[in-house]
């Protein structure tokens, strides 16, 4: 029983790290990476969709994001939605496919994505921090209910711990690498 409660506990927070990298993913780092915009949502079709539902985007260079949407139709909305969107770019589009320059980032831009990340990884410790406190209370009601043994229950709470304990070193280590490739030049 206490096994099943821990394999969950490990599942749920490994959704949360994987949750973590793919909102660090968008968060621009000076190099042109075509996740910056999977967050986009585009005013097509009646509906919002996210921009990868009506273009393929890739990264020729460096600084460069190219969208070429499926549906020529749609482009001028995919060129509203990326200058309405919070990264800063500033689009053009060539009737064909719609060149995105990122350009460098400034110290302070870098500074204020560093913070984004700490907030980011913060908020991950939190949900892994809430799974423990939820699979811990599942475990006390089972001892309480004489389904573990104190001496079961023991064990299962120092492991659930060490479990929650190696989660939060990834967490930790995820946002230390993602604030080194922000503050890189």
């Amino acid at each position: 029983m206490s096994d099943d409660i821990l394999r969950g506990a490990e599942d749920r927070m490994a959704k949360s790290i994987e949750a973590l990298h793919r909102e660090l993913s968008t968060i621009r780092t000076g190099r042109a990476n075509p996740s910056l915009l999977e967050h986009v949502q585009v005013e097509a079709y009646d509906t919002h969709v996210p921009i990868n539902q009506v273009a393929s985007l890739s990264a020729p260079e460096a600084h460069l994001i190219l969208v070429q949407p499926w549906d020529r139709n749609v482009i001028q909305a995919i060129e509203r939605a990326l200058r309405r969107s919070d990264l800063g770019l500033n689009p053009s589009n060539d009737g064909q496919v719609i060149r995105v320059p990122v350009p460098p980032l400034t110290e302070e831009r870098r500074r204020d994505f560093v913070k984004t990340v700490k907030q980011r990884a913060e908020e991950a410790r939190v949900a892994v921090r809430n799974i423990r406190r939820d699979d811990m209370e599942r475990l006390r009601h089972l001892e309480h209910e004489s389904e573990l043994s104190e001496d079961q229950a023991q064990r299962a709470h120092a492991q659930l711990q060490k479990v929650t304990d190696r989660f939060v070193e990834q967490i930790d280590e995820v946002a230390r690498r993602k604030e080194a490739e922000l503050l890189e030049l």
